[in-house]
């Protein structure tokens, strides 16, 4: 705290003026600081504002992402499940196909073997009866022989 000289009518006025002077110019600069760091508050409460006002932008951006995401997985877990029964399906399909055409060769190469042994079958009773027609043939001739010789 300062300390003023007396004298005759009071306090020193030189001294008194030049405290209050010094008062006023440490007010001022106090008041000029604050005014400052005020409009420097209000700047950056504006800035702070904005940037969570960003934020919310960005968070609301990043939950629909995420929501996206979890669509998109969804549904790619639902194409690969309906894609392998699609999968499952065809190839069960191509199993019957295969086990039809597999009966149905069987079936041809039965026929075809039933066909055959038939085939050997008749030329066999072909061939007896041929022998037999040639033997019959042949036994006329050696009659016509006997005859003409007699």
């Amino acid at each position: 705290m300062e300390k003023f000289n007396y004298e005759p009518n009071g306090y020193n006025r030189k001294e008194v003026n030049q405290f209050i002077s010094d008062v006023i110019d440490q007010t001022s600069s106090i008041v000029k600081k604050y005014t400052e760091q005020k409009e420097v508050i209000k700047n950056q409460e504006r800035q702070i504002s904005k940037l969570e006002d960003e934020l919310a932008h960005y968070q609301q951006i990043e939950n629909s992402l995420r929501d996206r995401i979890i669509t998109a997985e969804n549904t790619a877990d639902q194409i690969k499940y309906l894609a392998q029964k699609d999968s499952d399906i065809i190839v069960q399909d191509a199993k019957n196909s295969a086990s039809k055409i597999v009966n149905d060769a069987l079936l041809k190469a039965q026929k075809i073997d039933n066909e055959t042994e038939m085939a050997y079958k008749n030329l066999s009773i072909f061939k007896k009866k041929l022998k037999i027609i040639a033997e019959e043939q042949l036994a006329l001739v050696e009659e016509i022989e006997e005859i003409e010789v007699l």
